[in-house]
């Protein structure tokens, strides 16, 4: 008995397993034209990746409004602000969320950049960032470095909340600087 229930749990995982679709595939890499998006902010207005355009672009995906991680990068990010902007660069957050979670996630932790809702996973897709288990979908967390022409210079797949906006942008000065 304990044999088949062992069985019975290892083929509900492997089904588990083979049913995710992590989009990994689609991942744009460093040199290659980053996807293009049109997606509401927290305040309702359409944003498009041509919007940015002339600057850097921080491009960050994450799970979950308010969830800890989540919130922990946010702040990092919103306290690196000026000195990101310093650089000419623009931070965005992206997540499955919709706007009006949006708008209370950045209204409570004073976010000063936009956050889209990418609702349905679409661009997450794009960007090979979007963990879809069928039942249970979310961005997963990472960011993309893209230049003022629109280029991936920089793809972040593992991301520690605590210190990736120091990270990036110590990548930023240096992809600046020409090093």
């Amino acid at each position: 008995m304990k044999r088949r229930s062992y069985l019975f749990s290892w083929l509900a995982f492997v089904a588990l397993a083979l049913s995710i679709n992590a989009y990994a595939d689609s991942a744009p890499v460093p040199g290659t034209r980053a996807p293009d998006f049109n997606l509401r902010d927290q305040h309702g207005e359409v944003r498009k990746l041509a919007d940015f355009r002339g600057k850097w672009l921080v491009l960050y995906f994450y799970p979950k409004d308010d969830s800890p991680g989540c919130t922990t990068e946010a702040c990092s990010f919103r306290d690196g602000q000026a000195l990101i902007s310093s650089l000419g660069a623009q931070v965005v957050g992206v997540s499955i969320d919709d706007s009006s979670s949006h708008r209370a996630f950045a209204d409570k932790h004073q976010l000063p950049f936009p956050l889209l809702a990418d609702v349905d996973g679409t661009v997450a897709a794009r960007y090979g960032a979007l963990s879809d288990w069928k039942l249970l979908k979310f961005a997963k967390r990472e960011t993309f470095l893209i230049d003022p022409q629109g280029v991936v210079r920089k793809a972040y797949t593992k991301v520690d909340p605590d210190t990736h906006a120091a990270q990036v942008l110590s990548d930023l000065r240096a992809l600046i600087a020409g090093k």
